[in-house]
């Protein structure tokens, strides 16, 4: 069975393009590196050198197994750095819940510097619905949220304020409400409503945003937004989740006569103390606390 010196030997004598140059590079004698690619050959059943010639040469085979002894040797070198990363006791992995109609791509951007700075750490992203980040964060399932602001944490829960996500009132082209140039509380009591819901029964945050007696319900606030496009209600949406139907005209803003300023909801990063973070999941932590308020407006 071939070994781990042995294809070291046979890529440096490929690249310094000779034995007693790669003996140099590998700090071993001559007639090492010699042996070792000798005994490759042998192991293997493939010449990978002409030696007619003073100036030892690939042959056809040898240029073609050249990038496999490669790859054999950058897959040893990651888990020799793989297993020292963890020996260390950092976490091999994390998951981050993002509820959807949160801006995600700060996380993203993060990701992109994060990725380079922990390589062997595996990341994985959920996008729950309206309030479910909360359970996947007690469950264990996910190790950091993004979520909306609620007004009561359950114990256990910690939480850092990080910015205010714009929500904004819309309704279909053709809806009724579309063609008032302000709207009251009696005009949105008269149409349809349609809220983000959790899938969780516990969950009643949804009560304190509903002001028409006739409502829709969806955990997802893409299909609310489709829903409001067709005509069958209005609602109050995240920016960042109606921009591309704003700009295409298939739904338009409404203004609340009650409302003069943008209307905001906080956006928090949320952890719980069951899960304890090692360094690796602080470091992330830190870099998304770092994050100026604005970049969550949307």
């Amino acid at each position: 069975m071939p070994t781990l010196d042995q294809y070291q030997a046979f890529v440096a004598a490929a690249d310094a393009g000779s034995f007693s140059a790669a003996a140099r590079e590998l700090r071993k004698a001559q007639s090492a590196v010699s042996m070792a690619v000798n005994n490759l050959e042998i192991d293997v059943g493939v010449e990978l050198f002409d030696r007619a010639s003073r100036t030892p040469v690939l042959t056809d085979a040898g240029a073609h197994l050249l990038e496999h002894a490669r790859h054999l040797l950058r897959g040893n070198n990651d888990f020799v750095t793989r297993a020292a990363f963890l020996g260390e006791g950092e976490e091999s992995r994390l998951c981050i819940a993002i509820e959807q109609g949160v801006v995600f791509a700060p996380v993203l951007r993060l990701l992109s510097e994060f990725a380079e700075e922990f390589p062997f750490v595996e990341i994985e992203l959920l996008e729950p619905g309206r309030a479910d980040v909360g359970e996947l964060l007690k469950s264990g399932r996910a190790d950091l949220g993004v979520m909306m602001e609620q007004e009561d944490y359950l114990q256990g829960f910690s939480f850092r304020g990080i910015g205010h996500s714009v929500l904004v009132p819309v309704c279909g082209r053709e809806h009724p409400l579309a063609a008032l140039g302000e709207v009251s509380h009696a005009d949105l009591r008269r149409h349809r409503q349609i809220i983000p819901r959790s899938r969780s029964v516990q969950d009643t945050s949804h009560v304190r945003e509903q002001k028409s007696p006739s409502v829709w319900y969806s955990e997802s606030p893409y299909m609310i937004v489709e829903l409001v496009a067709l005509g069958l209600g209005w609602a109050l949406l995240p920016k960042a989740v109606v921009r591309e139907k704003l700009h295409a005209g298939a739904i338009v803003p409404l203004r609340y006569s009650f409302q003069q300023s943008d209307i905001l909801k906080g956006v928090d990063l949320v952890w719980t103390e069951k899960r304890g973070l090692g360094s690796v999941g602080h470091r992330l932590m830190t870099k998304l606390l770092a994050l100026k308020p604005e970049t969550w407006a949307g």
